[in-house]
């Protein structure tokens, strides 16, 4: 398994999509061949035990903190390290060397590391950001803009239409995360709640955008055009995002209507973060966007009075913060790794396309065997890179409009995507916040109503005119 440095790293504008979709769909497919000497029929027992470390860490670290009713308790770290050592030694008939080093090479790939360079990179301006007042100031600003029943809202919102317009839901958690976190502390809620805000209106763009990945993978893989896809996955993601957000305005409802106070600080120093939106927003390179954001907070600080020595001190603090993310990266990478070289992933795509009978058991296959396949590969464009052509032939055998699977894989992908607490954005946005990696997500509410709106779809197969194919 790996993380698609496209969707880590790239919001390219329309005219770019072409070279994006050939990136993805090259990157991918090396991802998705099969290890030499792997059977092409994986038995049972073998395919089980394959993603047995799955479970065991579904187990020490889900149920375990659902069981205490805290998602502190038991660290994700610890619970990786041991389903990956579990996986290594299930993976067998090898030495244990070369176990140990088809480990390594999947923590190790480009796009781990590149992803690893995006933790740093938004550590160190997270906290040179924090430490010149930038949060402060920019924080200051929403609160005395917008009334506090209303700060929540327009924080899902604007999360919807930064990742609308960039393509990526890691680049909208990078800007918006750190200003979720400093809100909720400054009125007093609760933090994991206003990131689980941010995360689904991240993941809304993410799967609606014509720049997302996962809009460029699921459309290539079906063969459709990425506007009939759109409108397909409108009747799906948008009654989701208009019922999330009628719930965000709901539970405002009585708050105070007069703006809170919060200290005063200068409102030039709203710089950095408008840089860092407005750059992704353009397209930018998101190591780009951060690194302007850094360099632009740096000259602030400068000239606020910070001395240099200081301002680096500020950004390795932030750098350090992200130690146990990169940890958990590159232990959930591994281990994925091990379980798709042991037959894992091959083994779910032949157990979920043994029964298949009418369109919607075809759609219902189809979206379960995405979602399954990302929970056990962490990426959602690999996931539907991975079971696009099974997708395909799904689709052709009960007659399923390709626009409709489409809409199917790109949405299923991002509702797991979002509620699992080892995907990367996950990772990147409770690192930003400093909490545990499960705390968000009693409060996901948008990928539950987008399960929900994919399920009604199936069931009563719409949107009408996608019945048949054309």
């Amino acid at each position: 398994m790996q993380y698609a440095g496209t969707e880590l790293g790239r919001a390219l504008p329309t005219r770019a999509l072409s070279c994006q979709a050939r990136l993805i769909l090259q990157t991918c497919r090396s991802m998705t061949e099969t290890e030499t000497g792997q059977p092409a029929h994986i038995t049972v027992p073998r395919g089980l035990l394959a993603l047995s470390p799955v479970v065991v860490f579904l187990l020490l670290y889900v149920a375990v903190s659902l069981i205490l009713d805290d998602f502190y308790k038991m660290p994700v770290s610890v619970a990786l390290v041991v389903a990956s050592m579990w996986a290594v030694i299930v993976y067998s008939g090898r030495p244990l060397l070369k176990r140990i080093e088809t480990f390594s090479r999947a923590a190790g790939h480009e796009n781990i590391l590149y992803m690893i360079w995006i933790f740093i990179l938004a550590g160190a301006f997270a906290g040179v950001a924090q430490e010149i007042g930038a949060v402060d100031a920019t924080v200051n600003l929403a609160l005395r803009v917008f009334p506090p029943a209303y700060v929540v809202p327009m924080l899902f919102f604007a999360a919807c239409f930064i990742s609308l317009s960039i393509g990526t839901s890691v680049g909208t958690v990078v800007a918006l995360t750190p200003l979720a976190v400093q809100i909720a502390e400054t009125t007093g809620a609760s933090v994991p709640f206003y990131v689980a805000v941010v995360l689904g209106g991240a993941f809304f763009g993410d799967n609606m955008s014509f720049i997302s990945d996962t809009t460029i993978a699921a459309t290539r893989s079906q063969g459709c055009n990425m506007s009939d896809k759109f409108k397909a996955n409108l009747w799906i993601a948008l009654p989701a995002a208009i019922v999330t957000l009628g719930a965000y305005i709901v539970m405002g409802i009585g708050t105070p209507g007069e703006a809170i106070a919060t200290p005063d600080a200068a409102s030039w120093l709203i710089l950095p973060y408008l840089l860092v939106i407005v750059t992704a927003i353009i397209g930018i390179n998101v190591t780009i966007v951060l690194t302007i954001g850094i360099t632009s907070a740096l000259v602030l600080g400068l000239f606020g009075g910070f001395t240099l020595i200081e301002m680096a001190s500020f950004a390795g603090a932030g750098i350090g913060g992200m130690g146990d993310l990169i940890v958990i990266t590159l232990l959930a990478a591994g281990m994925l790794g091990v379980i798709k070289a042991a037959g894992g992933i091959q083994f779910l795509l032949q157990a979920l396309t043994r029964r298949v009978s009418g369109s919607r058991g075809g759609q219902a296959v189809i979206a379960v065997l995405v979602g399954v396949v990302n929970l056990c590969t962490a990426n959602n464009t690999v996931a539907i890179i991975t079971v696009g052509s099974v997708a395909r032939d799904i689709s052709k055998r009960f007659h399923i409009d390709p626009r409709k699977t489409a809409s199917l894989l790109d949405s299923t992908s991002c509702i797991v995507q979002c509620l699992i607490p080892y995907g990367a954005q996950t990772l990147l946005a409770t690192g930003l916040a400093g909490i545990s990696p499960g705390a968000p997500f009693p409060y996901l509410y948008y990928p539950w109503a987008l399960a929900a709106m994919v399920l009604l779809s199936i069931l009563f197969s719409f949107p009408r005119r996608l019945n048949h194919p054309n």
